[in-house]
């Protein structure tokens, strides 16, 4: 499994700017940003929601690396 940092962002009716990022883990970049979209739309609310299908919403996303290496760096790390 890899690990993703998707970020989102889109316009509110204030005309500012709402960010939000959301770190999960999947086997391929669609796949993560799939998972994180499915979590971000959760936590919205009924105008949120209207306003991100309005303005658009901005999705970039970026790949931090493996669950597995990062599991092996943390275990040598709390073994050093």
């Amino acid at each position: 499994m890899k690990s993703f940092e998707v970020q989102f962002r889109y316009r509110d009716r204030n005309e500012e700017t709402v960010e939000s990022t959301v770190n999960v883990e999947a086997s391929s970049l669609p796949g993560g940003v799939a998972k994180a979209t499915r979590e971000f739309v959760k936590g919205l609310d009924r105008k949120q929601r209207f306003d991100m299908n309005k303005n658009g919403l901005e999705i970039s996303a970026r790949s931090t690396g493996t669950v597995e290496a990062a599991k092996a760096k943390s275990s040598a790390e709390a073994a050093g």
